[in-house]
């Protein structure tokens, strides 16, 4: 018997994130592709740009639970 997605998403509890990242990156190549090589250059050269603002002190990042709660509030869940 094939597995509920509740069952599935519980699996991914116990992995690692850098696994679940993984798996989320192969889920959606499967289903939609992959990025065309200019727009998945441009998206390395802003996450760059982004983390070196972090790390310069430059940014702020916002918790996790806070962007979640953001996520939630806007998808009215």
């Amino acid at each position: 018997m094939p597995m509920t997605l509740d069952q599935i998403v519980e699996e991914t509890r116990q992995l690692p994130a850098d696994v679940v990242a993984e798996l989320v990156d192969r889920i959606l190549l499967a289903r939609h592709g992959g990025m065309e090589p200019d727009i998945e250059a441009a998206w390395k050269t802003e996450i760059g740009r982004r983390i070196a603002e972090i790390d310069e002190g430059k940014v702020q990042g916002i918790p996790i639970k806070e962007s979640l709660a953001r996520i939630r509030k806007i998808a009215g869940l």
